[in-house]
């Protein structure tokens, strides 16, 4: 039987642990066939790890975009955009392609700095994206700029977020709270526009966590390709990153990645599910 073919519309990370490089481990490892339209490419210091982002001519972005709604995906994710005009033909595109599913990860800042990397682009997102959105996988930070709300310290904080990106016209939204939240256990919050549901699980060493994000999203993408339903492909996701953050390791004296393989290759990790 073919593969489900699942494509990224995202920026590369030369260190290979985020963007489309960990969305491709990803898709590997869940059995999809993955294909990239890049947006930018991340390099990083080698003395500071500062990120310096270099943007793909729109043209060439362009033609990557021809070639990859072409193959025909089955599902479409967004990592980093950069643009408000790259932001908007990343929607288009999605239509364009047919895909049953879209998944959007609202990236707004590269791990390691601390500035939204183009305000305009949250309400571009809001404008182009959300209403196209199968599942939204904001963070913390991320869902408190889409909602306006600030910052979110607690899970009805998230909750009022999950409603407003909901009326936004997302029609799942996971909102991945981390270790934010508690000392001991790993909280997200999933809701459907009807019923909220907490995803917990331990939690593990935050040292090497590096492409998380961009993992959690991707194993979403890949799941609803493969026919999960949106709640049951977050809370596999949210196993699979588990599993990831995990065994993640020490790259250099500034980062260590998740270790994507770990879900197939290490062990499973439980997640209790609640409603809330």
């Amino acid at each position: 039987m073919a593969l489900k073919k699942t494509l990224t519309i995202a920026g590369s990370d030369t260190s290979a642990g985020a963007g489309m490089q960990a969305d491709l481990k990803t898709f590997q490892e869940l059995n999809t066939y993955g294909i990239v339209a890049l947006t930018s490419i991340v390099t990083m210091d080698e003395k500071t790890w500062s990120h310096d982002v270099s943007p793909i001519p729109f043209d060439v972005f362009e033609k990557q975009l021809e070639t990859a709604i072409s193959i025909g995906p089955d599902a479409v994710k967004t990592g980093m955009l950069g643009t408000q005009e790259i932001i908007k033909r990343a929607g288009e595109a999605f239509v364009e392609s047919g895909a049953d599913y879209f998944v959007v990860d609202p990236v707004m800042v590269c791990k390691g700095e601390n500035e939204v990397l183009n305000p305009g682009n949250t309400d571009a997102m809001v404008e182009h994206l959300l209403p196209k959105a199968t599942v939204v996988t904001p963070n913390l930070f991320e869902a408190g700029q889409l909602a306006n709300l600030g910052t979110l310290k607690s899970i009805d904080d998230m909750k009022k977020a999950a409603k407003i990106i909901h009326q936004q016209g997302a029609k799942h939204v996971i909102i991945k709270g981390g270790k934010a939240l508690d000392q001991d256990k790993s909280y997200d919050l999933y809701f459907d526009g009807k019923q909220f549901y907490q995803l917990t699980t331990d939690m593990f060493q935050q040292s090497y966590n590096h492409g998380a994000g961009c993992t959690f999203a991707a194993a979403t993408t890949a799941y609803l390709a493969n026919g999960k339903s949106p709640k049951d492909a977050v809370i596999a996701a949210k196993a699979f990153v588990a599993s990831a953050i995990k065994n993640g390791w020490k790259m250099n004296d500034f980062v260590g990645p998740v270790d994507h393989g770990a879900f197939n290759r290490v062990e499973h990790i439980d997640v209790e599910v609640t409603e809330v």
